[in-house]
Parts: C-alpha cells; structure tokens; sequence
C-alpha cells in the first residue's frame, strides 16, 4: 500500500496540520508522507504569527515525495497564498494522484482569517476542480462551490482529522462513498471531548471491523459480542459511547450500502442471489429490511431515475 501525502501547515499546538494528519492517518494504520506549506507560531490562545514556505520549496518537497513513493491519495490542507498555491497545483498536474482531498483553511478556530478573498477566489478556479472532495468546516461552506462537499464541525483540527480518515480509506480501496460512511462511523468516537477509556475505544474499532469483514455472514449482534468475548449489552454502551448509536444500527448501516453496491452492479444480479450472498433468511426479509431504512423496495431503488448513473452524496453532507 502506497503511502498517503499531506500537504499543509505546521501547527505547533498538534491539534491540527501537519501534526495532526500524521496522527489520524497513523493510528487508522496508513503510512503518511508530508509537505510543510507554513510553520505556525501558536499555542492555546492562537496564532502569533506565520512562516510561509517559499513556493519554490513546497514544489521541490512534493516532487521529492511523488518521484519516490507516487501516493494515489494526496491530501491539502493550509495554503496561504497564490504562489504557494500554483506550486501546489503544477504538482498535482504533473504527479497526477488518484484522489485529491481539500480541508481548506479559511479562519481559524478562534476565528483569526487565514485566507483573504483574492486567495479564495484562486482557489476556486485553480484547486477545486482538481478535487475529489472537499471538506470544510461549517462557518467555511460558503466560500466553496465544489461537486462533493462534507461539512465538518468548527472544532480545531475537526475538519482535517476527518479529511485524512477519509484519505486512509480511500487508499485502502474504498470508494469513496464508502470512505465517507466510515469515516461516518469512526469520527464521532475521535471527536468526543470527555475522557473515552482506552478498553472502550479498542473495542469499538474491533467491532467496526469485524461488521465490516462478517456483516455478509451475520447480522446478529449477540454474534459479534460472543466473538469480542463481552456481553450484548456491553457492546451496546460502548457503541452508545463512542458514537450515540446501537450496533444494530452500525450493522444494518453496513448491510445497506452492501446492498446497494449489488443492486447496482451491472448486470443486474437476481434478489434472490443478493438475499442469498448477504445471508438473509429470504429475499423478503431482504426486502422488508431495505424499505425500513430507505422507504422503498429494491425493485424501485433499482428503477430509480439515476440508477444509471454514480451515486452522488449531497453537497451538505455533514459529520459532526
């Protein structure tokens, strides 16, 4: 697996930049690669000051990396200016990665302006049509018109952190609607702000992984409990507590997209094959589950107008 680039300033606090993508992205298991854009000068209440990287130097940093290692999923983050940002987009040009994402930078999180008009306005021409996604905290979305935008929460470094859980999906394989829903998942455990016991947390991402590897074989919860070697109700406060749901909810969410993904393939599989690969009892039991979580039967979801086409999360898509 290739490793993931970062590219985005430094921040002396580690709540967010360079610190803090390196971080999310090691801790989910990925390797990261990184160029500093700025160094930040900052501590708890705010930024003193900036030292932005010549851009000379950003291109140079970038194209040491890309040479060498060629990562398929880029991720940017501050950019403080035109020359730096040109740099950053000749780059991008010239390397060409599978995925780019943008946690654009605009004001800080004690709203200190970090990007001024003239700077956006090039943004929006140059980087984001190069862009996969865009995620923005939510005081930002108005400065950015892009195809697929998520709203994060205006807490510090909340908008990069979910911006590289996304990059380390996308780079183990997933689409990246399916990036986007676990990171869904994953994101409300790492942003709580209260002390999470440590046994708490690592069970809570064993229990998100199994569901994802076992969910075509089980739907039980009582299963995944046995198998993590606690109760049922355990499971359930560690999910309420991670991330205010109910593992049957995180499963069934699962089960959906799974569904989905075979209703769309092409050419069109039977219901009884995909009841039959999903492990449900029936195709109506299949049946009766996706219209509870969508309101309407797969033969409708199947004949829908955009069935056709890829589908597209809304460009208000937000995780907290």
């Amino acid at each position: 697996m290739k490793p993931i680039l970062t590219i985005t300033g430094s921040d002396s606090t580690g709540g967010a930049g360079i610190q803090a993508d390196i971080r999310t992205i090691s801790s989910l298991g990925a390797e990261a690669m990184s160029v500093v854009t700025s160094i930040t000068l900052q501590n708890s209440l705010g930024i003193q000051e900036f030292y932005d990287i010549p851009a000379p130097v950003i291109e140079r940093q970038i194209d040491a990396v890309a040479d060498d290692a060629a990562p398929q999923v880029v991720k940017i983050g501050m950019i403080r200016n035109a020359a730096s940002l040109y740099a950053i987009v000749q780059s991008l040009r010239r390397h060409r990665p599978k995925w780019i994402l943008y946690s654009p930078v605009v004001f800080s999180a004690r709203e200190e302006q970090l990007m001024d008009d003239s700077l956006i306005s090039l943004v929006q021409k140059e980087l984001v049509p190069l862009c996969s996604l865009l995620v923005v905290r939510q005081g930002d979305a108005a400065h950015f018109q892009a195809e697929r935008v998520i709203q994060a929460g205006a807490s510090h470094g909340r908008s990069n952190e979910i911006c590289s859980a996304i990059a380390v999906y996308l780079n183990q394989g997933a689409t990246l609607d399916d990036a986007i829903r676990k990171t869904s998942l994953l994101l409300p455990m790492k942003g709580m702000k209260e002390e999470v016991p440590g046994r708490s947390v690592r069970l809570y991402r064993e229990f998100l992984t199994l569901q994802e590897q076992l969910c075509s074989h089980s739907h039980d919860v009582n299963f995944y409990a046995d198998r993590m070697g606690v109760s049922p109700r355990y499971l359930s406060q560690v999910t309420r507590r991670m991330a205010d749901t109910t593992p049957k909810a995180i499963i069934e969410s699962t089960l959906l997209f799974n569904i989905k993904g075979l209703l769309d393939q092409r050419p069109p599989l039977p219901f009884q094959a995909i009841a039959e690969q999903l492990d449900f009892s029936s195709q109506a039991h299949l049946t009766h589950l996706f219209k509870r979580l969508t309101g309407m039967t797969p033969t409708q979801y199947r004949n829908r107008p955009q069935a056709s086409q890829p589908q597209k999360n809304s460009a208000n898509t937000t995780i907290k």
